[in-house]
C-alpha cells in the first residue's frame, strides 16, 4: 500500500500510474517529458536505446517498478530484446553494445551518483566514440529525469507487480501509444 491514500486500486494502477492519476496536473508535464526524452524523433539515439538508458539508471537506483517497466519498453524496441537489456544492466562494459552507447551509459551512471560525477574525461571518451553533444545532453537529462521518476515512485511507496507479463503488456501499450496517450 502506498504511503498516502491515492484514492484508487493500486493493483489496477501500479508504480507511477497511481500517483499520476492522483495528481493529473503534475502527470501531464511528467508524461510530456518522458515522451520527449524517450520517444520523440531523434537524429541518432533510437527509442530502444533511450529506454535502455532509463532502465539502466532505474536499476542503479533500485527502483523495481521503473527498472522492470523500462527494461520491458527497451526490450520491445531493441532487436536483441531482453537478453541485451539484461546484459547491459548486469555489466555495460561487457555488453554487446556500441562503444558510443557504452560511453553514454558510463555518463548516465555518473549522473545517477551525482551530476558532478560526470567528468570532462567521460565526455571526451563519449565524443571519441562518436557521441554528439545532443546525445550527451539527452543522456544526462534522461539519467537525471529517471532519478526523479524513481524517487517519485519509491518515495510514495507504490505497489509494483511481480509478473513480467504485466510489464510486457505495458510495453505494448507504450510502444503503440506513447506516454501522453490518455
Amino acid at each position: 500500500m502506498a504511503h498516502i491514500d491515492l484514492g484508487l486500486d493500486e493493483q489496477a494502477h501500479p508504480g507511477i500510474n497511481g500517483p499520476m492519476r492522483f495528481r493529473p496536473e503534475t502527470a501531464k508535464p511528467l508524461n510530456d517529458l518522458a515522451e520527449t526524452l524517450l520517444r520523440a524523433p531523434h537524429p541518432s539515439l533510437t527509442p530502444g536505446e533511450r529506454e535502455l538508458i532509463a532502465a539502466y539508471v532505474s536499476g542503479l537506483n533500485e527502483c523495481g517498478f521503473c527498472c522492470a517497466s523500462h527494461s520491458a519498453f527497451a526490450a520491445a524496441q531493441l532487436p536483441r530484446g531482453m537478453p541485451l537489456v539484461d546484459q547491459v544492466r548486469a555489466d555495460p562494459a561487457t555488453a554487446p553494445v556500441s562503444g558510443k552507447l557504452r560511453a553514454l551509459l558510463r555518463i548516465a551512471a555518473a549522473v545517477q551518483r551525482s551530476g558532478r560525477a560526470v567528468t570532462r574525461e567521460m565526455v571526451d571518451a563519449a565524443r571519441a566514440e562518436g557521441a554528439t553533444d545532443l546525445e550527451i545532453h539527452d543522456t544526462v537529462l534522461i539519467a537525471a529525469a529517471f532519478c526523479m521518476y524513481n524517487r517519485y515512485v519509491d518515495g510514495l511507496g507504490t505497489w509494483a507487480p511481480e509478473d513480467p507479463e504485466a510489464y510486457d503488456r505495458a510495453a505494448a501499450h507504450i510502444v503503440s501509444n506513447g506516454y501522453t496517450a490518455s
